[in-house]
């Protein structure tokens, strides 16, 4: 074993583990985590994830999970403290080209995630899961089919924005996300009251 030792009743292992996990799929992809890295990356006893997780599949669905939710609070905290329509569009502006996603690394482990959910099903419940809540938190401000929309302008702006040697810069971005915002179903149950 490698890093830092802790005794059995290590209150933080399982959580260590995940981020663990997070960090060797960042470093060599999804398909080629193992169990021996994420346990040296974590610095515990190979058994730990076994006692902790039934299989790895079990495993990389939590530490998804563990993901998809802290990019979610994110996003939703921006989405909440907006309190008028152009407050929501800034927002959103915010959340393409903001850090919401915390790091680069984060953003990485997204494109695992949708790689690896294409071939193993167990795992789209996760980004199922993750587009709803960033759907819900749109929805406090757009109807539904503007949420859907801006939702997907979000991962493709993100998406897009990451690789392209010019990413579309803030004051587009702010434009198109107006137009598509534009279409927005007036009088939503406690929009804007």
């Amino acid at each position: 074993m490698t890093g830092t030792s802790r005794g059995p009743n290590d209150p933080h292992r399982r959580e260590r583990i995940l981020d663990a996990a997070l960090d060797v799929v960042a470093e060599h992809g999804a398909i080629k985590v193992t169990y021996r890295k994420i346990a040296e990356a974590a610095g515990v006893p190979l058994g730990s994830l076994t006692y902790y997780f039934d299989d790895m599949q079990h495993l990389l669905t939590a530490a998804f999970t563990r993901l998809a939710e802290s990019v979610s609070s994110r996003y939703g905290a921006l989405l909440e403290a907006a309190r008028t329509p152009e407050e929501a569009e800034t927002a959103v502006v915010e959340i393409i080209c903001g850090k919401v996603w915390g790091t680069d690394r984060n953003l990485l482990l997204s494109y695992e995630l949708y790689a690896f959910a294409t071939r193993h099903p167990e795992l789209r419940e996760v980004m199922r899961s993750w587009m709803q809540a960033s759907r819900r938190s749109l929805a406090r401000h757009f109807d539904p089919l503007t949420a859907r929309a801006l939702d997907a302008l979000v991962e493709g702006f993100s998406i897009h924005n990451s690789v392209d040697a010019q990413p579309t810069d803030r004051s587009d971005v702010a434009a198109i996300v107006h137009a598509v915002a534009a279409r927005r179903v007036p009088n939503l149950p406690g929009q804007y009251t």
